[in-house]
């Protein structure tokens, strides 16, 4: 099993803190994202390799029990029959599957470091007990990712759960608008604890979720703004018209009603699209007149 180094993936220094570690995962995720590079196997797996980082890094028990692996992580793997209840695994073919590494410590595979064998006391058998405790728990959870247009859409995953050398195929629904963190139940089969799938919503090219609200940028030419005019806004759902007043200012907020995500007590939240001006790349000799002109207006 090959030692995935989080911090290589991401680009970050070992001290680098959460909001720089936030930075670092967004650029790779949008960079690597499987809509922006359909067919791409390398950028699919680097964007798996970002998000399975982000989930450790991000997370401050995870990095610290990462951390506490350092470079002798192969030194500190559990004894074989360490206990544990069920697994669930996503299809194969889901692109928020988590590596062999990542499941053996974080998934179920539950090293929580040295201190936790023989210290305060405690007899090897209490320690085993106590860990499968924690690792049970930490199975019952489950993360599934998630893009926005299946947060918007509803989507289903197909899951195997594991039964203690026996296994299960089942196809679990995951409602429209679903929040970050939100949870979906697995219910308890054949002496099993229930599973709950957690929703993790991966970043997106062009919408950024604010709860049931989706922000964006609209690019208008210059003249558009100081003269007003029609401009497309991308939604999820294709793209609408919207009029803009003349002499509108840049960082306006157009808030269009409905365009957002379902909610939770029905309707859609709404689109707020920010405007930015874009400027002309070269001018010609009539165009740079116009604007000297403008620039000097009593001349």
């Amino acid at each position: 099993m090959q030692f995935k180094d989080y911090y290589k993936i991401l680009g970050v220094a070992k001290t680098a803190n959460a909001k720089e570690i936030k930075a670092a995962y967004r650029k790779l995720a949008r960079e690597h994202h499987p809509d922006r590079n359909r067919g791409d196997k390398k950028a699919e797996a680097r964007f798996k390799e970002a998000n399975e980082a982000n989930e450790v890094l991000s997370d401050p028990e995870k990095r610290r029990r990462y951390d506490e692996l350092g470079s002798d992580w192969n030194s500190q793997r559990p004894p074989s029959g360490w206990p544990g209840g069920g697994r669930v695994h996503a299809d194969p073919g889901d692109p928020g599957a988590f590596s062999d590494f990542f499941r053996t410590f974080f998934s179920g595979g539950g090293f929580a470091g040295q201190a936790d064998f023989g210290g305060g006391g405690q007899g090897f058998e209490e320690v085993l007990a106590r860990e499968g405790e924690r690792r049970r728990a930490s199975e019952a959870a489950q993360p599934v990712e998630l893009t926005l247009e299946e947060v918007a859409q509803g989507t289903t995953r197909r899951l195997r759960i594991d039964l203690g050398g026996s296994h299960r195929e089942i196809e679990v629904r995951i409602p429209a608008g679903i929040k970050e963190g939100g949870k979906v139940r697995v219910p308890a089969s054949s002496g099993h604890g229930d599973i709950y799938l957690v929703a993790r919503v991966l970043p997106h090219e062009t919408f950024e979720r604010q709860g049931d609200d989706l922000r964006t940028g609209l690019s208008v030419p210059l003249t558009t703004a100081v003269l007003g005019g029609e401009a497309e806004v991308k939604t999820l759902d294709g793209s609408v018209s919207i009029k803009v007043p003349a002499h509108t200012p840049v960082g306006r907020t157009f808030r269009i009603r409905g365009q957002g995500l379902p909610r939770r007590e029905g309707g859609r939240g709404d689109l707020l699209a920010s405007l930015s001006v874009v400027l002309p790349h070269t001018l010609g000799a009539k165009e740079k007149k116009l604007f000297e002109e403008l620039r000097d207006p009593g001349r």
